[in-house]
């Protein structure tokens, strides 16, 4: 289970979405008043985005670790944002401004793990036993 790597859950949950209720990914679920007055108002796509944006967050924590289950973390992750590049390409429900953030999440998730890992192994390597 460490080695899942959690943004999988967003571009599944988009996925399923997109392709069985498409109207939800739309839908204003809610508003967040503001002091302004103005109301900042939700959508499921939105919602998805910001879940994947705190996911993003415990990834990147996770990258920190340099065990054997991390790295395939790692590899899993890349696959996961190879699927999602595929599925906006390919797909034209997924094509649209917020599965490409998405994507872009997941790239960064690809980028921050290779290069935390590969940061804390030249510092493991150049210290002095």
């Amino acid at each position: 289970m460490a080695s899942i790597p959690l943004l999988v859950f967003v571009v599944a949950a988009y996925t399923a979405l997109a392709l069985a209720a498409p109207g939800w990914l739309e839908a204003t679920l809610f508003g967040l008043p503001l002091l302004s007055g103005a109301v900042l108002l939700f959508q499921g796509g939105d919602l998805l985005l910001v879940v994947g944006l705190f996911l993003l967050c415990v990834e990147i924590y996770r990258a920190t670790n340099s065990s054997t289950a991390a790295i395939l973390n790692h590899v899993l992750s890349l696959v996961v944002f190879i699927i999602a590049l595929i599925e906006l390409i390919v797909m034209p429900r997924m094509a649209n401004m917020t599965f490409f953030l998405i994507v872009l999440m997941t790239l960064s998730d690809v980028i921050a793990g290779f290069t935390v890992t590969i940061s804390t192994a030249r510092r493991d390597i150049q210290r002095p036993s």
